[in-house]
């Protein structure tokens, strides 16, 4: 069983506000220089859920995928630290300033360079943008079942079983392989890569493809191929106010809230 996980490489999640700036102009959020970059927490789950399925059928393949610059690279490194088994970066100036889709289609193209797979993984949603849109667009692409918020994935036979978060509890779905699954937070804890695992992750095979390794047209990648655009990128205004209930019991003071907010019309 060969199963490809994609990562993408954030700004760390924890970091300070204060390490951002908006560019108005461009549209974008700018990290300050320095800034950690750390694989996405929701695709680290992504390939935590691939490792225990290799636990469970031993032989199984695991890849990381990447697309990015070069720095992208570090994604695969902590993918293959943790314990999968190659890498494949997608580094090519055509594909900056790119969205989901043509994400989505990169990375599809580099599956189908690879021969396919039998299961594709992906994190619910990136940690930055938080679109969730690059899974579904892969299986779309791919021409695959789609089963999303997954946090349980069982992969029996040529079918993949999948406990998924919904609203109000959960639900299982079956889908027969190949399939996308995005992976959701619920998985639990991904492991931290063992120190042998980390010595080893440097002998691992990565290959880098660019976009004429993939066949993919100049107009259909990056900035020329982008299907959505950004019209404002803000910082939203905080114009919210305090207003403290006086009163000499809890009681008092809670009618005085009731009233308040009747003659806001909140109620």
């Amino acid at each position: 069983m060969h199963i490809v996980v994609c990562a993408k490489l954030v700004p760390d999640p924890e970091a300070a506000f204060s390490m951002f700036r908006i560019d108005g102009q461009a549209r974008k959020v700018v990290p300050a220089p320095g800034l950690r970059w750390v694989m996405s927490p929701f695709d680290e789950q992504a390939v935590e859920a691939a490792l225990r399925i290799r636990e469970k059928r031993p032989g199984t393949r695991v890849s990381v995928m990447t697309l990015g610059a070069e720095t992208a690279r570090n994604a695969l490194k902590h993918g293959l630290a943790m314990g999968a088994d190659d890498g494949v970066l997608l580094a090519d100036a055509a594909f900056e300033d790119g969205d989901s889709y043509t994400t989505a289609l990169a990375l599809s193209g580099a599956i189908r360079r690879l021969g396919g797979c039998d299961l594709v993984l992906t994190g619910r949603q990136a940690a930055d943008g938080n679109a969730g849109v690059v899974g579904p667009g892969l299986a779309e692409l791919l021409g695959v079942p789609l089963v999303s918020f997954a946090r349980d994935v069982q992969a029996e036979g040529r079918t993949v079983r999948v406990e998924r978060v919904l609203d109000d509890g959960t639900e299982v779905v079956e889908a027969p392989l190949p399939a996308v699954v995005t992976v959701s937070n619920e998985l639990g804890a991904a492991r931290a890569p063992s120190l042998r695992e980390t010595l080893h992750a440097a002998r691992k095979p990565v290959v880098a493809w660019s976009a004429a390794d993939l066949g993919l047209p100049a107009g259909e990648i990056g900035a020329a191929g982008i299907r959505c655009v950004r019209e404002r990128v803000f910082v939203p205004v905080k114009d919210g106010r305090c207003e403290m209930m006086e009163g000499a019991s809890p009681e008092e003071q809670a009618a005085k809230l009731a009233l308040r907010l009747r003659e806001a019309k909140a109620i």
